[in-house]
């Protein structure tokens, strides 16, 4: 698996001349796959937008005749609520963060010439587009989709309350939950078997740390889905009766494994966005990352303690008050490394010499609503408080302010940051700031009045405000989010144009436009085809040597006496 060895049945000497189909569609390249997941997940999120429109119409205008059209019943509610979660969780966020990224990115940070199991790369992607149509098929079947939430709760997802839609949902989930573990044994197998000479662990850029523990959480937990989801499966086609409570099966079992999964999931879906603000800040600041080591090992805390938290996502499921007090405790504990992060990116653009590029107001975007995530969740984790606003507004606005707050800036920041890597040219600057600041404002004006619904009483899954008197109030607030959010998708036109427009005739670049000390840009833009680099580089220092004694900047690549005669030129 030595990468000077490594022969990935694409590329080498001697390589025959691809083919389109195999040069675009059923490519073993590793850039040629994360653009795939890129563009993929550029799709899925317009669907998944699509749904919580339709969500947020109903909930705006319930009378609305136009809005009785499209939404028409209670039950087809509840299919859009439960599409717009799983096709931007499963469809969007992971894809775009671990899939994109991590495809086109990884190999090159470390030297590689590409991941470890080409191949198996382009099985995991081709596993993804035929799942997503599987999980949408039910909206055109008798019974339509699935309709018990993402989280998919028996009885609710059980056989006697829902059609052959929540079956092929359960299915598309599992085939899901196979392609992400496929990408985390390449993932895994890259970063500890073919990093370049020199690249020790402790000189990987964070991207690649949170990449690695990413996979490693993947590992553990996505395969506890997976059986979660197969006794869901043979309850609902075979009459087993795992979770049927009324043949002496566990419901609550289901919640245990599913959150199991699903906490440590949430990390997987924030990991690796920590990873690419951390780079994106260090670059744009022209600092090293402060707390280099603390980074990574808060890093594999969180990692850690996100096995031994799921509790609390069932605080008011009759557990009793001593496991509840545990998981409390233990979801404060997991504050902490939170926190270090946050402060270690405080430090490391405080005194700076920032660059005010559209990645670094990403990724400064990221820290202020990752914080306001992180500090609604410690609310939610004290049981007093959660008894009150679970399953309320309040715990939509916080998963919003995490991972969409949190998680899709940090696609931003990674879109705008490595797109001159990705295609040699650089995107549109004053279209990204002008997307950038339209979207910052009209995102906190769709979610940040969810807290005020959420305490005031107004449940999630709510088809109509109209049956509860005490939300009548809560309805001009309900208004201007969905004014909002119209707003805020008619904004999102503006990156798409930017893409479009720089693919086209963007300004052309060198290979390193943001002068960036890590591999990938110590190649072309874009990286040659085979092999990424010219000749397997050499790494002589960690990855975040900026204002030195060196220089201003020291590529990874280059011994001291070179840095120093760059610097000097």
């Amino acid at each position: 698996m030595s990468d000077h060895k490594h022969d990935s049945g694409h590329h080498g000497e001697g390589h025959h001349e691809q083919t389109f189909i195999e040069k675009y569609i059923f490519s073993c390249d590793h850039k040629v796959i994360g653009i795939q997941y890129l563009f993929t997940t550029m799709v899925m999120v317009v669907l998944g937008g699509t749904f919580a429109l339709l969500i947020r119409l109903q909930l705006a205008w319930p009378d609305s005749s136009l809005v009785a059209k499209l939404v028409s019943t209670p039950d087809k509610y509840n299919q859009y609520l439960t599409m717009h979660a799983s096709i931007m969780i499963f469809g969007v966020i992971i894809p775009s963060l671990v899939g994109a990224f991590g495809n086109f990115v990884v190999p090159l940070m470390i030297g590689a010439k590409d991941m470890a199991f080409p191949r198996l790369n382009m099985l995991s992607y081709w596993l993804v587009p035929p799942a997503v149509f599987v999980m949408l098929l039910g909206l055109v079947l008798p019974g339509g989709t699935a309709a018990a939430g993402w989280t998919s709760y028996p009885p609710l997802a059980g056989a006697q309350y829902s059609g052959v839609g929540q079956t092929g949902w359960v299915l598309a989930v599992i085939i899901l939950g196979g392609s992400s573990t496929m990408g985390a044994i390449n993932y895994l197998a890259t970063i500890l078997g073919m990093r370049a000479p020199g690249m020790t662990l402790l000189r990987m850029p964070l991207f690649v740390w949170a990449i690695f523990i990413t996979s490693v959480l993947t590992l553990f937990a996505t395969p506890v889905l997976a059986s979660a989801l197969t006794m869901q499966l043979l309850d609902r086609a075979f009459g087993a009766s795992f979770f049927v409570h009324t043949a002496g099966g566990q419901p609550l079992m289901f919640q245990h494994i599913f959150w199991f999964y699903s906490h440590p999931a949430v990390y997987i879906m924030i990991l690796p966005a920590m990873g690419i603000v951390s780079d994106v800040l260090a670059v744009f600041s022209r600092k090293p990352i402060f707390g280099y080591r603390a980074m990574i090992y808060s890093i594999c805390s969180i990692a850690g303690f996100g096995f031994i938290v799921w509790g609390h996502h069932m605080f008011t499921s009759g557990m009793s008050p001593t496991l509840s007090t545990t998981f409390l405790i233990t979801t404060f504990f997991i504050a902490v490394p939170s926190a270090v992060k946050s402060f270690n990116w405080l430090g490391t653009i405080w005194g700076g010499s920032l660059r005010l590029t559209t990645a670094m107001l990403w990724a400064l975007g990221f820290v202020g609503m990752f914080a306001i995530g992180g500090l609604s969740g410690i609310y939610s984790a004290a049981v007093p408080v959660d008894l009150y606003i679970h399953d309320t507004y309040w715990i939509v606005a916080h998963i919003h302010y995490v991972l969409f707050g949190g998680s899709l800036m940090g696609v931003f920041a990674g879109v705008y940051f490595w797109f001159p890597k990705m295609f040699g040219r650089k995107m549109d600057e004053k279209l990204g700031k002008l997307h950038f600041w339209l979207t910052l404002i009209l995102y906190n004006f769709v979610f940040m009045p969810m807290h005020i619904l959420g305490l005031g009483g107004m449940q999630r899954r709510i088809y109509s405000w109209k049956i509860y008197p005490h939300l009548y109030q809560l309805q001009e607030i309900n208004v201007f989010m969905t004014v909002s959010l119209i707003a805020l998708g008619t904004v999102q036109a503006i990156f798409f144009w930017n893409i479009y427009k720089s693919l086209k005739g963007g300004e052309k670049v060198g290979n390193n436009p943001w002068e960036s000390t890590t591999l990938e840009w110590q190649t072309s833009s874009p990286p040659i085809a085979h092999g990424n680099f010219e000749k397997i580089p050499t790494v002589y220092r960690g990855a975040y040597e900026y204002n030195s004694e060196l220089g201003p900047y020291a590529p990874q690549t280059l011994p001291d006496d070179k840095v120093r005669s760059m610097a000097k030129a």
